[in-house]
């Protein structure tokens, strides 16, 4: 698994730009032009007023399919935040029957086909949407997870590649491909990507995560360190770097604080040990 919690998980919602009113009154349009903001997500407060707005357009939408098929991907997403994920895998199928060529909920039921854990669907997902839009950079990323996952971290890289020739200008896919070659032992090709995606986003925790990761990995403890607790700093509940830091301490010699970090990292992720093994720190 990339990391207790998936940040890969990007689901490309899509406004709701126009909307066919055949409608004469000003309050009906009013009421309209609402739960299009509704379903657009203007509220982030929860999940239930994209749900509440996207809803509302289903209703009153008979005929205009493309808005339909934008309403229910943008439902679907609000289900995924929810971890309704059967509800949410039911309306990317309504979006995608309605526009085949629709690349996003595609993208978007990988997503929660990956949070089932049911990978094989996840990926042919997210070859769809790649088959559709090459340049989607999101399902790429997505679909990289999966592969590390899986345990194919060549085919891992090789969409990670793709997204950073795509979008060089952020430090997400620097950050993922430095994570992709810690794994398999590329130290410097990973500590050049660490240090690009710090450089781009220097408030990312992940990213400094992901350096002291590739630190661990080649046995430099104490720039390991260092780096988990920059990451700690910004996400002083992020597991990976409490593990991560703990392992390293434990390898200097400092038991006591080795244990502590370690056993915070285990009360927030149970499963914290078998992930870092698999990922080759015993």
């Amino acid at each position: 698994m990339r990391r207790d919690a998936w940040r890969g998980a990007l689901y490309g919602a899509t406004s709701i730009l126009m909307v066919n009113l055949l409608i004469t009154t000003a309050a009906a349009q009013s009421s309209v032009l609402s739960n299009v903001d509704l379903c657009n997500g203007k509220d982030r407060s929860s999940p239930e007023p994209q749900i509440r707005g996207c809803s509302e357009l289903i209703k009153s939408e008979g005929d205009n399919t493309k808005v339909l098929a934008i309403a229910y991907n943008n439902r679907g997403n609000a289900y995924t935040t929810q971890a309704q994920y059967d509800l949410a895998i039911q309306d990317y199928d309504k979006s995608i029957n309605l526009d085949p060529q629709y690349a996003k909920p595609f993208n978007n039921r990988g997503v929660a086909y990956r949070r089932k854990g049911e990978l094989e669907l996840a990926i042919k997902d997210f070859d769809a949407a790649i088959n559709l839009d090459p340049n989607y950079i999101e399902a790429l990323i997505n679909r990289a997870e999966v592969r590390e996952q899986q345990g194919d971290h060549s085919g891992a890289l090789k969409d990670l590649d793709g997204a950073v020739k795509l979008e060089p200008k952020t430090g997400l896919e620097w950050n993922e491909r430095c994570w992709a070659r810690a794994i398999v032992g590329d130290a410097q090709g990973a500590l050049a990507d660490c240090n690009e995606a710090i450089r781009l986003q220097p408030k990312d925790a992940a990213s400094f995560d992901s350096r002291g990761f590739a630190y661990l990995k080649s046995a430099q403890w104490d720039l390991a360190i260092a780096d988990f607790d920059s990451a700690l700093g910004l996400d002083p509940k992020l597991p990976t770097a409490l593990y991560g830091r703990g392992f390293a301490k434990l390898k200097k010699g400092l038991a006591a604080s080795g244990k502590s970090d370690i056993a915070a990292a285990r009360a927030i992720n149970q499963n914290i040990e078998a992930e870092y093994t698999g990922l080759g720190v015993h």
